[in-house]
Formats: structure tokens, sequence, C-alpha cells
């Protein structure tokens, strides 16, 4: 039995306590980032391309669920304009949460940058106009999946959604399939996003944009 606090490397056990990593690659000076933080991201998001990370567009999103603990899942961002905007289930847990508060928290982590990406805004949903545009350029198996997942609701078995992704092919051919009033989009419109460039020492970088009341943006450096 191996406690919590260890974790088993090729049959040895290594006190988790004493992993290390020295940040090293790139630093962030306050005075060379944009004035915008939707231009910083782009700048970022663009180096994170080019250099191959892995998911790149994966990010965590947090929401405030109803039983009030935090609650959070990876969603993969699908459009950057004012906001960021990924697409789900409008009646899953996320949905409902999102439903009740409208507020909530993206993360991104690129560890092949040593770079992290926090955003906290308010939540809303896009038009149908961007669901359908974005439904449909979809790959038709994900299509049928929309309509077969009762996204965080209980299933006896796998067999069951199987069952059910047999039906929606049968009713759905790629030219008949229509999106299903409960799968969209939503988009996060910011009104913090943090900056954070690994450093040396733990003595890392973090630069806060912060949104005024005349929708400027105030920059601030923080501490690590």
């Amino acid at each position: 039995m191996v406690l919590l606090s260890n974790k088993i490397v090729k049959n040895k056990v290594m006190n988790i306590s004493s992993i290390r990593k020295e940040y090293t690659l790139k630093s962030l000076d306050i005075k060379e980032v944009s004035s915008s933080p939707i231009t910083q991201f782009r700048e970022w998001f663009g180096e994170a391309l080019r250099a191959e990370v892995l998911e790149v567009n994966a990010m965590s999103l947090s929401t405030l669920g109803l039983d009030g603990f935090p609650n959070g899942r990876i969603v993969l961002l699908k459009e950057l304009d004012h906001g960021f905007v990924f697409f789900t289930n409008y009646q899953s847990e996320k949905g409902r949460e999102l439903e009740a508060l409208g507020k909530g928290a993206l993360t991104f982590y690129w560890a092949e940058l040593e770079r992290q990406i926090r955003i906290k805004g308010v939540i809303e949903k896009v038009t149908s106009e961007e669901s359908d545009s974005y439904f449909f350029s979809r790959p038709y198996a994900s299509q049928v999946g929309a309509w077969t997942s009762p996204q965080s609701q209980p299933i006896h078995s796998r067999e069951e959604l199987d069952k059910r992704q047999l039906e929606i092919e049968s009713k759905f051919n790629p030219d008949s399939m229509k999106r299903p009033e409960h799968w969209g989009g939503y988009r996060l419109s910011p009104i913090q996003i943090e900056f954070w460039q690994g450093r040396e020492s733990r003595l890392h970088d973090r630069v806060l944009y912060k949104k005024m009341e005349d929708n400027s943006w105030e920059i601030s450096r923080l501490a690590p």
C-alpha cells in the first residue's frame, strides 16, 4: 500500500514532496505586455501553437456548484473574439450551474512554455446562429454525440448509450441533421485576466489585467 504522499516510479517509492522543477524558459515584463489582455492572450496562444503545446485550447472551466462547492472540468476553447467561447450541453451540470449564476473562471496551463493564464468573468449563451455555425462545422459523429448523451445524468450501462447512438443515427443522416436545442455555446466575457510566467526560485512573473468601469484595463504586477 502506497501512501498518498508518495508515488511509484519504476517500482520505487518516491516522496511527492521531493519533486522539484525550476522554471527558466522565459520572463514576463509588465513594460512589454499589450494594453489589451485579449491581444496579449492571442500573442501567447500563437507562441503555444508554434511550440506545439499538447491540447493547446484545453482549459479548466470553474463554476460554483448548486451545492455551494466549486466545480471544475476541462473544456475546449473554440472561438476567441471579445470573449472566450466554448460549447456544451445546456442541461449538463455545468450548464445548470451557469444558468443559476452566470459567472465562472477559465485556466490555461501550458507546461511546455511554463505558462498559466487565469481568466474570470461573466458567462452567457452565444446566439443560436453562432451555435448553429459551430455545430454544423463538427464531424457527423460529434453531431450524433451531442444528441446521444444526456450529459451528467446517470445511465445504467454503456450499452444503453450505444443503443441511443444507433437510434439517433437512424433518425438523422448528415443531410437531415439538426442542432439539439439543449446544446450550444457560451462566451466568457473577462473582467480579470492574469498571465503567469514561471521563473527560478518560485519567484514567478505575474501580470494582472483588471477591467475598469469605463471598460479600460488596469495593468498591475503581482507578487509570486
